[in-house]
């Protein structure tokens, strides 16, 4: 596995903290996950081996937490509320919006890289429901029209950075 040396070291300082090695697991698959991007196989080993534990004890942990993901995911995670508040309010039809704008299905990397749409568990929002978060930022009273400006503005910047640099001005 190829990890940061940043990650390993965080790694290393991470496990200080338990008096109990395993008590780290679920610390270490954060961290793999923010460097990596997702669990493999190889990393579930990886953390069995570091933390003296049979990798079944890594998996059950891996395959339990819903935000631990094992398979790679687009560069943007748009995750859409799929709670009581969410789907009464629209949720459901913006989730579809989000996956016509971006012609992918839920779970599935869209065909030019760019994001992973996901329905997820409440987003602990729900007097502005419905509410989509991506990435780190929450987005509250995303109706159709809301959604598709959302996805204007990502395909916008994913634009911008596949562009070569122009001089200013």
């Amino acid at each position: 596995m190829n990890l940061k040396p940043e990650t390993l070291r965080a790694i290393d300082e991470v496990i200080t903290h338990y008096p109990v090695k395993r008590s780290a697991v679920l610390p270490l698959l954060h961290l793999i996950q923010e460097d990596v991007g997702f669990i493999s196989g190889d990393a579930i080993e990886w953390v069995a081996t570091k933390l003296e534990l049979e990798p079944i004890n890594v998996y059950e942990v891996v395959t339990f937490y819903p935000m631990l993901r094992q398979k790679p995911i687009g560069r943007r995670h748009i995750k859409v509320c799929r709670t009581l508040s969410c789907a009464l309010m629209g949720g459901y039809k913006t989730c579809e919006t989000l996956e016509q704008e971006f012609g992918t299905h839920r779970g599935e990397i869209s065909p030019d890289g760019e994001v992973t749409i996901e329905f997820v568990e409440c987003l602990a929002s729900c007097g502005t429901a419905p509410v989509v978060m991506i990435d780190d930022d929450l987005h509250e009273n995303v109706d159709v029209a809301k959604a598709k400006e959302l996805a204007r503005r990502i395909k916008a910047e994913a634009a911008g950075r596949a562009k070569p640099a122009a001089s200013s001005e």
